[in-house]
């Protein structure tokens, strides 16, 4: 399996920056890498007026659009699935990155910023590490902007 590390906090809290900045430092080291963003809403993805978006109208369940260089698949599900359910559709690829998810059971990485919160949200004991401008006991801490430290870190923990 695939390993599955989310990166998890408040709202604007720098999860993005931090998983861009990851992302990044994961490819210089020549990784594959899946990114998964949660959503607590309903969404999008077809422009419309396109083909595609023409093709969901009309009521298709599961919508692929394909190019010599990507694939995109947009798939109507009839309830949330869990992230292991999301994961098993990855392929390809030697770790998974996720935005959000914090109430599923995965190892999770807390960006922290001591001028907006007071607390962290996750529980320490599922915390591989925190990335911020604080520091927990029994939890290793990272600055925001050291993606090195942090991707090494998690070769090592996650065996990769």
């Amino acid at each position: 399996m695939i390993p599955i590390v989310s990166v998890v906090g408040y709202a604007n809290s720098g999860k993005t920056t931090l998983i861009v900045r990851l992302v990044q430092e994961f490819k210089n080291r020549g990784y594959k890498v899946a990114t998964v963003k949660h959503h607590h809403a309903d969404f999008e993805m077809d422009v419309p007026g396109k083909d595609t978006w023409h093709h969901a109208r009309a009521g298709a369940d599961t919508v692929v659009l394909a190019s010599p260089g990507k694939v995109a698949l947009i798939e109507k599900t009839g309830r949330e699935l869990t992230l292991d359910e999301i994961a098993g559709r990855i392929t390809g690829v030697d770790l998974i990155i996720t935005e959000g998810f914090k109430k599923e059971n995965k190892p999770k990485i807390e960006v922290f910023r001591s001028d907006v919160h007071r607390a962290l949200i996750t529980p320490p004991q599922e915390l591989l590490a925190v990335a911020g401008d604080a520091h927990f006991a029994g939890i290793p801490s990272f600055a925001p902007d050291d993606a090195a430290g942090l991707v090494d870190f998690l070769v090592e923990k996650l065996s990769l």
